[in-house]
């Protein structure tokens, strides 16, 4: 497996996996309102990086570099090492501590970063939104 950055071309298939993704997993959201169109308004303002081995994309990540925020992790499979492998990457290219926002119904997401010795900072909620987020940082 390699990380490294996302090449203009590669970003609609990165756009494609975080649609897939969250599909897959955000099943407290109504999948239709997952789209790929999102990432990719992102992604003009962000670094994309990606995890890949050989031709197989295996996951991605948005960083903001202007405030070391992770925006955006996803894995087409957990429990691999992918996740860890971007969020390292990401953590070496960040010139200062990151942080991140994670939506309070993502456990799966909170015991991860958790582990990865993030701490809960801040808990808010957007306005209109369903649910609370955490902001974690390390």
């Amino acid at each position: 497996m390699i990380v490294r950055r996302a090449q203009a071309g590669e970003i609609a298939a990165c756009a494609a996996l975080y649609e897939r993704v969250l599909r897959e997993t955000f099943l407290w959201v109504p999948p239709e309102q997952h789209q790929a169109s999102d990432f990719l308004a992102h992604a003009q303002d962000e670094e994309v990086y990606l995890a890949q081995d050989g031709d197989r994309l295996l996951g991605v990540a948005g960083f903001h570099r202007p405030g070391n925020f992770l925006h955006s992790l996803y894995v087409e499979t957990r429990g691999a090492g992918v996740g860890k492998a971007l969020l390292d990457h990401v953590t070496a290219a960040a010139d200062g501590p990151l942080s991140l926002k994670c939506l309070s119904p993502n456990l799966r997401a909170q015991d991860f970063y958790l582990r990865e010795g993030f701490r809960i900072v801040d808990i808010g909620r957007d306005p209109d939104a369903a649910f609370t987020w955490l902001r974690m940082s390390r």
